[in-house]
């Protein structure tokens, strides 16, 4: 179970106290190790914002767990669900340690913990770190805050105690309405009737019955769905079902597909659709006599039945034009202008697709793969490449004619592999000494867009541009674009443009490209502004990938640019899908984000689908739920393998439904709420000021907090801040949302990087999303050279970081080993080869191999964390007190930012303000 039962005995609640409430007296709690008893009267009223005195204590909190600063559960309450909050963070003399809260201390305010025993003996967590010690800080970090940051929620505890409770045992997915572990839990995955939260996350497990509850909340109701998320090894790959000519049963009226909660009823003779309810004759082939508890007898046998998610085999009824399709093809389009030649980039392509296409996705246990593959270079013209097996040499056809673009043949252009293996090798080697020499620095884009286009549809196929960019196509043609970047545009109502594209011509372009299945991933190498929002438009409306490698240099990106491209080349991919999610009645489906195209408000359509892209979908009631019958969500993806092969592939999701506000504050998952509001705001400016888009994020979640105030919490006063125990967090991430470059650039931050990020976030997934708003920050001196296991993580924030020792921050595209001033001469000889921190080297990319425990560690942890993300990571090692220091701090989100950005204390404080204003 992931909630306590309610009989758990619990301590009281969190709250912030803020100034000026007057409070009855308090017991003072026990001296603190490290403090004498002698401090400020513990009776006094609070303010928080001169120097801190304690604050009063608070009663216990009927209702849903809450979060917060738990004492040790005492006997004298009615029980509580909840636990015991854990102390997070540093020790040193910055503060004393501050054993369970257990009574206030003087010193610090305690956020009205309740007088309790006196506290055990300390006990350090496994998070915890020393801090500097106070004659190291730098003198703008000496605490001064009003409100320790151990005595507020910690993502790093909540995560490390979602690891304990659920990390040993398998999920499994029988019970509706189940939360699962944390996206940052290494769980196993039993699919037992409901698709496995690898495959769909919701923002709630318990929705509301009402509308007018859902409003009153304003907690959205959301799904993140990853149709073709990749699983562990160790669990099952849903099953092929083949249903013949007939295809697979569906319900007359509302054509939901068969499914485990379809009542079977009238002896198995006909079944009752659980979405729409409509009563449904089953096909003579698929009767099936029912047991003594209304069950069909084979309910084991078939996964459609007993399964969360299957596939079925589609009929030709689910193919274009009625005619089964063919395997996809694969176009490689490398620009060959004066930038991509100099730089080595158009060498190390051809080098890399010599050896790369032998590895081509294919089926299970095909032999070779289907996709046959084309090649086409270009600058101001077109090159087409002939590499037909027969042939000696490979021919070069060129058009010139851009503003009408056609493929200058059909035999010969998509080949392959196997048969036309000389050829291509011949092909290859020739490229890069053809355009040894151009001087050609213009550019075309669109028409080298049309052109593979062009060739899928002669091809009668769907399939793939992988297309290699270095500039602004400014070279006269359709789709050229001027250079419209604007610095002053920040934090104007004009701001929005910088995210739209310049021209509509490539929306127009996308939807053609999406009617036959041509899906683009662009690889873009720019020294300078190159409108990511306008060359992203198709490769964002496909379902494509971008990557994006600024001032590209062969030495320092090779590795990254390499992975990046053997990965999105080989990763299991559908084409030509289109994805509809069907409701049981009482919600529907009503708004979509991610990398899709949509022609009617119901199909989201996507050129290509893989299996790192999440569509993310809100629901919203359109009738009442009953808690009987709870929730259902059924999504349908069609798509063609890249066998060629037209597929179904499908999942369901049971959910709880309750008439208490307290059931949903009990069931939500936050990282999915934050995986949400952040696409609802990215989406938001395209058409909005920034500033605006903030607001209604910091409002929404305002409401959401007092909303669970007014009816979950009992009453207390109103200086206390009281949080749902799933939603603690929600503070704290969100503060990350709004501090992200999208909302709130830097001065470094260029405009293409934040139009990038923003088209980047829209598909990602929870945990994609998680570990970017919040990085993973390693203490790498704290790793155990004997173990498999990771360092455990710190907290984001400068005062957890201490001079002597070494630390990794990853956000799912970059990471960062940084580098204190102080640390030992062994340590920087084992790990970076030198024998001081003055010699370690600025640029570095990569660590040494070096034949030590400590740095096969290191490396090692590196490794892994590379596969866990769907990119290739950056590595930029950054020394304490360099330049790129500041770089490195903008990723500590605990810390007020350069660029605005509020601390999480600040933050914390604010929402309580809000939460304040909306209550009174």
């Amino acid at each position: 179970m992931l909630f306590p039962p309610s009989s758990t005995v619990f301590g009281p609640s969190s709250y912030l106290s803020t100034a000026g409430t007057p409070r009855p007296p308090t017991m003072p709690g026990p001296p603190l190790p490290g403090q004498t008893a002698a401090g400020p009267p513990v009776s006094q009223p609070n303010h928080v914002f001169s120097p801190p005195p304690p604050s009063p204590m608070a009663g216990p909190q009927p209702g849903p767990p809450m979060s917060g600063l738990h004492g040790p559960p005492l006997p004298t309450h009615p029980p509580q669900p909840g636990y015991q909050m854990q102390q997070n963070g540093s020790f040193g003399q910055v503060r004393g340690p501050q054993p369970n809260y257990g009574g206030t201390y003087p010193g610090t305010p305690s956020y009205g913990s309740q007088p309790g025993p006196p506290p055990p003996p300390k006990r350090l967590d496994p998070d915890s770190i020393p801090s500097p010690q106070l004659n190291e800080l730098p003198p703008q970090q000496k605490p001064r805050h009003r409100i320790d940051p151990d005595a507020i929620p910690s993502p790093i505890q909540v995560i490390e105690d979602d690891r304990n409770n659920c990390g040993s045992e398998p999920f499994v997915t029988g019970v509706r309405g189940q939360v699962p572990p944390l996206v940052t839990t290494d769980f196993l995955v039993k699919d037992q009737g409901n698709a496995s939260p690898r495959y769909i996350r919701c923002t709630s497990y318990n929705i509301p019955c009402t509308s007018d509850m859902a409003k009153q909340s304003q907690v959205p109701l959301a799904a993140v769905i990853k149709p073709l998320a990749t699983l562990r090894p160790e669990e099952t790959l849903p099953y092929l079902v083949d249903h013949g000519e007939s295809g697979p049963v569906r319900c007359n009226r509302c054509k939901a597909y068969m499914c485990p909660f379809m009542q079977f009823i009238e002896g198995g003779r006909r079944f009752q659709c659980c979405f729409c309810s409509c009563v449904t004759e089953v096909p003579p082939h698929y009767f099936q006599h029912l047991d003594h508890t209304g069950k069909r007898v084979d309910f084991y046998d078939r996964p459609e039945l007993s399964l969360g998610s299957y596939e079925f085999l589609a009929t030709v009824d689910y193919c274009k034009n009625n005619k089964f399709p063919s395997p996809p093809a694969f176009i490689f389009m490398i620009d060959v202008s004066y930038n991509a030649v100099k730089s080595g980039l158009v060498r190390l392509i051809c080098e890399e697709l010599k050896s790369l296409l032998d590895y081509l996705p294919r089926e299970g246990n095909m032999e070779e793969s289907a996709i046959r593959v084309g090649f086409v270079t270009y600058n101001k013209v077109l090159h087409f490449y002939n590499v037909k097996s027969s042939l000696a040499q490979p021919q070069m056809m060129v058009v010139s004619d851009v503003a009408d673009m056609f493929v200058p043949l059909l035999d010969g252009f998509l080949v392959n592999v196997n048969e036309s293996r000389t050829v291509i090798a011949s092909l290859l080697d020739q490229i890069p000494e053809m355009f040894a020499d151009t001087r050609e620095t213009e550019t075309v884009f669109a028409p080298v867009i049309q052109a593979g286009l062009e060739a899928l549809k002669a091809a009668e196929c769907a399939g793939k541009l992988f297309i290699f960019h270095t500039s602004l196509p400014i070279a006269e043609a359709p789709g050229k674009l001027k250079n419209r970047d604007d610095k002053k545009l920040i934090n104007t109502d004009k701001e929005k443009t910088l995210f739209q594209p310049q021209t509509s011509f490539y929306n127009n372009l996308a939807k053609d490209c999406v009617t036959q299945g041509c899906c683009v991933d662009l690889f873009l190498f720019p020294n300078q502004y190159l409108d990511v929002a306008t060359l992203g438009v198709v490769t964002y409306q496909t379902g494509g990938s971008i990557y994006k490698y600024a001032y590209f240099q062969l030495e320092t990106d090779q590795d990254r640019f390499l992975n990046d491209l053997r990965r999105d080349v080989q990763k299991e991919v559908g084409f030509d899908a289109v994805m509809r999610v069907r409701t049981s009645t009482g919600i529907r489906a009503t708004d979509f984000f991610g990398a899709f195209y949509m022609s009617n408000t119901t199909d989201v359509e996507m050129a290509g689908l893989d299996c790192d892209k999440t569509i993310t979908v809100e629901f919203k009631h359109d009738d009442k739920l009953s808690e009987d019958s709870g929730a259902l969500l059924q999504c349908a993806l069609l798509y063609t393998s890249c066998a060629g092969q037209r597929r179904l592939r499908i999942h369901n999701l049971s959910l709880n439904c309750c008439t208490q506000l307290a059931d949903l504050y009990r069931n939500c998952e936050t990282d999915t709420l934050i995986n949400y509001l952040a696409k609802y705001a990215y989406r938001g400016v395209l058409s909005s000021p920034v500033k605006a888009v903030r607001d209604a994020l910091i409002n929404q979640c305002a409401q959401i907090l007092a909303c669970y105030r007014k009816n979950c919490a009992s009453p207390s006063s109103a200086g206390q801040l009281i949080l749902p125990e799933c939603m603690k967090l929600l503070p704290v991430y969100l503060n990350c949302v709004l501090k992200s470059d999208v909302l709130q650039p830097g001065l470094e931050v260029t405009t293409d990087d934040r139009a990038y990020i923003r088209q980047l976030v829209t598909s990602m997934d929870v945990a994609e999303t998680n570990v970017f708003f919040y990085p993973r920050l390693l203490p790498l001196t704290k790793a155990d050279v004997d173990s498999d296991s990771l360092p455990a993580a710190i907290r984001n924030s400068e005062e957890r970081l201490s001079k002597g020792d070494i630390y990794l921050l990853e956000n799912g595209l970059n990471i960062f080993v940084w580098v204190g001033v102080n640390v030992q001469q062994s340590l920087i000889q084992n790990l970076f080869g030198v024998s001081s921190f003055s010699q370690i080297s600025n640029g570095l990319s990569t660590l040494p191999i070096l034949e030590n425990p400590f740095s096969k560690k290191v490396r090692s942890i590196i490794d892994m964390l590379q596969m866990q993300r769907s990119r290739y990571m950056k590595l930029i090692i950054v020394k304490q007190e360099d330049k790129l220091e500041m770089l490195f701090k903008h990723f500590l989100v605990e810390d007020k930012s350069l660029s605005g950005g509020a601390s999480y204390v600040d933050f914390l404080c604010h929402m309580h303000k809000e939460i304040r204003q909306l209550l009174s």
